[in-house]
């Protein structure tokens, strides 16, 4: 098969690994576009193989203006956080390198997010993070912060509509959200790099 699923083990195809899904594409138990992030042939997907298709609507049919994706090197857009006991960072120690789950229950989220740890700050009890497949979390290696709210995004922004604007709420799309639905967010940082627009968005809203 030319096209493989690009690996985050999301589980949303019913199966438990991407490896997994594609064993029972072999057999016949599955088809390619089971999995969420198949291409399907839409004018949209210009991506190489393994990238999420866009059509420029979410899947309430909104319009959104950007798609935020990681930063070079990186495996998803950054998600800053703050869990509902804050206090727990300091508490619990929770260090770059650690591995926390949740929901992100303050914007109303039903899908459980395994997140890994860049940056964590005790006193606000902020974590800077990126979101990582479940595989991550397998085997205990994890701490349940069990909820948080969402407070901003970091990565770099592909234009669909409207290119980010310093100080504007807009519409965008975290690059892989499982959902597939538009977030909005005051965009406070705009920086022109080598590999795009890196920008940062906070007070994020669902």
């Amino acid at each position: 098969m030319a096209w493989q699923p690009p690996g985050k083990d999301c589980g949303a195809c019913g199966s438990p690994t991407c490896e997994a899904f594609i064993a029972l594409v072999r057999r016949g138990g599955k088809s390619l576009p089971d999995c969420v992030f198949y291409p399907a042939g839409t004018p949209a997907s210009t991506g190489s193989e393994g990238d999420a298709c866009y059509t420029g609507r979410d899947v309430l049919g909104g319009e959104y203006d950007f798609i935020l994706n990681p930063l070079p090197g990186e495996v998803s857009a950054r998600k800053i956080i703050l869990p509902f006991r804050p206090d727990l960072v300091e508490k619990w120690e929770i260090a770059s390198g650690d591995i926390v789950v949740g929901r992100p229950a303050g914007a109303g989220c039903p899908v459980q997010h395994v997140l890994s740890v860049i940056h964590a700050n005790p006193v606000s009890g902020l974590l800077t993070c990126l979101v990582v497949g479940p595989r991550a979390s397998r085997g205990g290696g994890f701490k349940e912060i069990e909820a948080y709210h969402i407070v901003g995004f970091e990565g770099i922004a592909r234009t669909v509509r409207r290119e980010p604007t310093f100080g504007m709420r807009q519409r965008f799309l975290p690059g892989h959200c499982m959902m597939n639905l538009t977030h909005t967010g005051v965009v406070n940082m705009i920086l022109a790099q080598s590999s795009g627009l890196r920008v940062r968005v906070e007070d994020i809203r669902l």
